[in-house]
Formats: structure tokens, C-alpha cells, sequence
């Protein structure tokens, strides 16, 4: 794929109990999370990311509460990119650790569209 975008890498579910919710996702996909923090519990599912975090202000769970993170070779480019297409800053770059970086946008019609730089996917 060319361009600023690799593929659909992750999707992150607001969880109201970070606890209640690892437990249940680590039952019902059959895998146990290999990132678990209390801001972030990451499950590889067949190669990709289901995260968990927790409900904080201004977000939610249930239906609108999951965003989808689009893969990119640069947080930066992509970041730039998107903007320049109109769309709105939701949440500026930032480092979340372990040299990964994430970042929303929202597209004109108000859908978050998140962003993931992840050396640790070879995609």
C-alpha cells in the first residue's frame, strides 16, 4: 500500500472496568492481552490490535465508542495529511510508549479517525 497509509491496524474499545472487560475479551477472542496497564490493555487478535482503555472525559462506551487506528509509515506525515484534507485535530501526536505513536482526527462529518505509528508491526 502507498501512500501515508498502511492498512486498518487497531481498534480501541471505551471500557467503563478495564479489569471486568480484560477478562471477558480474554475469554470470548480466546487470547490473553501482551500489553496490560491501567490506561491500556493490548490483545493481538490475528495480527491485529484490540485494545481496551478506560472511559475518560469525553469519551464513551457502547455505540460510538470504539475508534478504528489506520497504520502509518509517519505519525507526522499522515498527521499533516489529514489535516490538510480538512480534517480536525482531536487528539495531537503523541508517544504512548514503547516508540509507539497515536493520534485522532475527526473527519468532517464528526467520525474519529485514529492514527498509529507501531514499529513492532512489520506491515
Amino acid at each position: 500500500m502507498s501512500g501515508p497509509f498502511r492498512g486498518l491496524y487497531t481498534a480501541l474499545y471505551n471500557v467503563p472496568d478495564l479489569e471486568r472487560a480484560k477478562a471477558w475479551y480474554a475469554a470470548a477472542f480466546g487470547v490473553a492481552p501482551y500489553f496490560d496497564q491501567p490506561f491500556y490493555v493490548g490483545f493481538n487478535v490475528g495480527g491485529f490490535e484490540l485494545g481496551l482503555v478506560p472511559v475518560e472525559d469525553g469519551s464513551r462506551a457502547g455505540a460510538g465508542g470504539v475508534t478504528a487506528y489506520w497504520g502509518v509509515p509517519s505519525i507526522q506525515d499522515a498527521w499533516k495529511h489529514l489535516i490538510g484534507a480538512g480534517a480536525t485535530a482531536v487528539a495531537q501526536p503523541q508517544d504512548v510508549g514503547e516508540g509507539i505513536q497515536v493520534a485522532t482526527v475527526a473527519d468532517p462529518f464528526g467520525n474519529p479517525i485514529g492514527i498509529i505509528e507501531n514499529p513492532h508491526f512489520g506491515r
